[in-house]
């Protein structure tokens, strides 16, 4: 056996992750020749072909998926290993992460400053955005999500639930009137949000008389962005229904105003979700640890 043999997994193990030697290089910081050259060695190796590969596509053979699958639980094992024997170790290397754009603005980023203090050797890649990640194919290694939960392949850890609040721009509230009850939403406009997975248009949900309830004002307009969203909202387009934490610096600025404040919303789960069941690596633990103190210290109160 090559006495390589673990970095040869390692990087094969990244290319079918990321179904490319090209993102398994960058991944890796490896020049993109010496990871063809590791998998060829590789199939050397084992004798058997593990890889399909055309100038468009790369596909695992049936021998790769099996090799794929033995030598990720074995490098798993191995860092677990190696973690366990240097706990004096501090957590470092790149971590990887994906938040919504309003959980990012409001909770991520004002407290960053603390976790790169805690762990400064740890190199923090962030991406905000309101779609839904892939995670394996992307390389990330933890997301942020809002809402329920439907990716039953990965584990995850809910944090908490923020509040949902409905509010408009002064001048919308003058020249339209100012709803009392979510009955009359149905007199309003509204700038909606819709998923971009499910092209799902986010419903507004009350409690009312002790039930839940969904209200879907007339729609001015749909957007795919929180920030986006927001931008609309404080132009007067509309009325928004959106999370409190993004909204309360322009309630308390004045720029929006809310109402149906006698009416309870349904809140929604905030949760962190990681692929591997089996082993979680020193610098997402940490992560993962740390963001659950944050939202309970800083955010949870206020849901």
């Amino acid at each position: 056996m090559r006495s390589n043999m673990l970095e040869l997994m390692t990087i094969f193990v990244k290319v079918v992750e990321l179904r490319s030697f090209t993102k398994a290089a960058d991944a890796l910081q490896l020049h993109r020749p010496a990871v063809s050259k590791s998998i060829q060695q590789l199939e050397d190796d084992l004798g058997v072909k593990l890889l399909h590969r055309t100038t468009r596509s790369l596909s695992v053979t049936v021998e790769g998926d099996e090799i794929y699958q033995r030598a990720k639980a074995l490098l798993g094992d191995v860092n677990e290993m190696m973690a366990s024997v240097s706990p004096t170790q501090p957590p470092r290397g790149r971590l990887r992460i994906d938040a919504p754009l309003a959980l990012t603005h409001t909770i991520l980023i004002p407290s960053l400053n603390e976790f790169q203090t805690l762990y400064p050797q740890i190199d923090i890649v962030l991406t905000a955005s309101d779609r839904l990640t892939d995670m394996v194919s992307e390389g990330v290694d933890c997301v942020i999500r809002l809402g329920e939960l439907v990716d039953s392949s990965f584990i995850s850890r809910r944090v908490g639930t923020v509040r949902m609040a409905t509010c408009a721009a002064p001048a919308y509230l003058e020249k339209y009137g100012t709803p009392l009850t979510p009955d009359d939403l149905v007199h309003h406009n509204a700038i909606h949000f819709f998923s971009e997975h499910s092209r799902e248009v986010m419903e507004w949900k009350f409690v009312m008389d002790g039930k839940v309830i969904s209200r879907r004002p007339g729609s001015s307009m749909l957007v795919n962005n929180s920030d986006v969203l927001l931008s609309c909202g404080l132009a007067g387009l509309g009325m928004l229904h959106a999370l409190q934490t993004a909204l309360d610096p322009h309630i308390q600025s004045g720029e929006l105003r809310e109402v149906l404040t006698d009416y309870a919303t349904v809140t929604k789960p905030v949760s962190i979700l990681f692929p591997d069941r089996c082993y979680l690596s020193p610098k997402v633990r940490v992560f993962i640890d740390w963001f659950s103190k944050v939202f309970a210290t800083k955010f949870q109160s206020k849901g």
